[in-house]
Formats: C-alpha cells, structure tokens, sequence
C-alpha cells in the first residue's frame, strides 16, 4: 500500500519512525511529509527519513491559521499525485481533510483532551482515531482505544536501549546524580491564559542543596545567570537522558511522561491534566501530576521527595506498566494495514473490530 504520514511537530517524529520504518520492510511505499517546529526536521534527518518540507515554522498563534492553510494546500497537491491507500497523522487537521477531498482513508493518533481546536477541526474529517484506553473523551463509533501510549511507540523497550555514553556527552560521571528541569514556552494554542515557575532559581537551589546536579531544558529563554544550567545535546539523544536521570521536573506533559515509561519518576506540573498523566500517577506511581493552586509549590517539594525513594522501586514499576501495555509501534502498523484493506462503507467499524481481535 502506498502510506502518506504527516509531521508537525518533534514529537510525531518520535512516534511514527518506529511504523516508517516496519511498514517499509513490510513492502510499503511510504511518504512522509512535514512543517517546519522546533527541531522536527533535524529529528527527520537524524533518523534518516527521507521527507519533504511544506511549509515553515509559525511565527505564534496569529500567523498559525496562515502556515496551517499553506501546509494544507501543499498537502493535497503531493497527495494527489501520490494517490495513497491511507494517510496518517497526530492531531491529524491536515490529514484528515486532504484524505477527504481524495475521497482515501485517514487514521489520526492522539491523546491531548484539552486541544480541542485541534479536535474540533480534525476530528470529524477523519475515518479512524486511536486513542489511548486512558483517554478521557467518547469519540464515538469512528474511535479505536487501545492499551499503551504514545511514547510506547519509541521507548517501549524492544524498540529503544538508553546508550549511557549521553552522560559524557552533558559533562557528568557516570555515577553522578542529576535531575532534568523541562520548562515550556507556553506558547501552544491550548496553553493560553496558563504560565509555568515564577522563579526557576528556586528550583536549582532545592536540587542542589540535595547533592543532584541539574540540568536544564528550557523551551524559552532562561534567566542570563541560569544559561550555565542549560545543556547542549543532539535531539534524538535526550531520551538517553531521561533515562538515566534520578528524577525529572517538567511543566511539559510529554517529557514527564516519556521518563514515566522508562523507569524514571516524573513530577509533571501544569493546570491542564490529561487522561495519560492521571493513569501514570493513579496505575503505575511512576508520574506525579500537581495541577492546582500551588502546583509549582508542591510538585517542586515531590520531585525532592522522590530523590529520597530506592531507585528498585521505579525499575518494578515500569516493570508492572510494561506488562500491562502494548507495543504501540505494532497498533499503529496494524490499524494501517487493516484501514487500507477495508471497504470504504464500512471501514470505522472493522478496524475497531480488528484492534479489539
């Protein structure tokens, strides 16, 4: 079958390299096409996905509307002259309505409950969405749960190793206890009206004065006197880090919950909570979620506790989640295959009957 995958952000690169790569040697012509966010395109190239860029990198909310339609519109060009069985995305806005105008199959993954722009446009355009079990909204018949999430597609362990030489890389022994400090921009559409730490000094201080080097990521720009905390490392090496770190602090829910599944604590502070970091907290204690008043009080004050905690703990915890959880990397090839298979006037119900065999 002939499969087109769309990228608009880092982390869909992250997702869909694992299902570019199996349904290529499984004999599909894949397509991949992307816009420009963040470090997407230096992921695409690092992982060596041949890819063709459409569009640029939004300057803010204002001018999304502009570079979305122009995505869009490059979109359906390439498509058409591609003619694919199915076209497949996160969010999957794009997707779904040049599948549409094609008259082919879309499959749209996500797991963001509270973007409901995104959803709002996307959704009813689209022929199958897969969510995770977790999720907290009923779609309705066109929606196929499954039981995994979205970092299960890269970091699921018969899909990815943690290379320990990433702590040579950012300057630390390799027996030296550090924790990694994700800070977002806040600059989303579902982010307006929401900040993230007043004070990110305090932060540092705390972890310092327990004897944890930090490290920081910062999507915006940090205080001048914190840049020494900001560390430099290739894109596709910072899961390697979350690895190995003795805890991680993010005001971002992907971060939080990619070192969730690997084993290591996360405390993830945002007034936005999801279906994925609830679960992670309430099924498995590997992410701690703080989204009320005092969230960056108390979550700073978990993420401290938890240095405290034996590190046996987190290794039977991801133990217990991963016994629990599936490959998504395999959903994802398979509601593919079985979507493109399937008779247009009946296709949403067989592939959610084909996921739940």
């Amino acid at each position: 079958m002939r499969v087109v995958v769309t990228i608009q952000h880092p982390g869909h690169v992250h997702f869909f390299r694992n299902p570019i790569a199996e349904l290529e040697a499984r004999g599909h012509e894949v397509h991949v096409f992307a816009r420009e966010n963040g470090v997407a395109i230096d992921l695409l190239e690092a992982y060596d996905i041949d890819h063709e860029v459409l569009a640029g990198e939004s300057g803010g909310l204002l001018s999304l509307a502009a570079v979305q339609a122009t995505y869009e519109s490059r979109l359906l060009w390439r498509a058409k002259r591609i003619d694919p069985d199915v076209i497949t995305a996160i969010g999957g806005v794009a997707a779904a309505h040049v599948a549409s105008v094609l008259r082919t199959k879309s499959v749209v993954f996500y797991d963001t409950e509270h973007a409901t722009l995104i959803t709002k446009l996307g959704y009813p355009f689209a022929d199958v969405i897969c969510t995770p079990s977790c999720y907290r909204d009923d779609v309705g018949p066109k929606q196929v749960t499954y039981p995994g999430y979205h970092e299960l597609a890269y970091l699921h362990p018969d899909r990815f190793d943690p290379d320990p030489s990433v702590l040579e890389a950012v300057g630390l022994d390799d027996d030296e206890p550090f924790a990694v400090v994700r800070l977002s921009s806040w600059g989303a559409s579902h982010d307006v009206g929401h900040g993230g730490f007043d004070d990110p000094h305090e932060i540092v201080d705390r972890f310092e004065d327990e004897g944890l080097t930090v490290l920081l990521s910062a999507e915006g720009e940090p205080p001048e006197d914190l840049e020494s905390y900001q560390f430099s490392i290739a894109p596709d090496r910072m899961h390697d880090l979350l690895a190995y770190a003795d805890v991680v602090l993010s005001e971002g829910a992907t971060t939080a919950s990619e070192a969730a599944v690997l084993g290591t604590p996360a405390v993830y502070v945002n007034p936005l909570s999801l279906g994925y970091t609830t679960e992670l907290e309430s099924e498995y204690g590997l992410l701690f979620e703080y989204t009320g008043e005092m969230r960056h009080v108390r979550g700073l004050e978990r993420a401290i506790s938890i240095t405290e905690v034996p590190s046996d703990t987190w290794a039977q915890r991801r133990a217990d989640l991963l016994e629990d959880r599936v490959d998504v990397t395999r959903l994802v090839v398979q509601q593919l295959e079985t979507l493109a298979r399937t008779p247009a006037t009946n296709r949403s119900t067989r592939a959610s009957t084909a996921s739940e065999r």
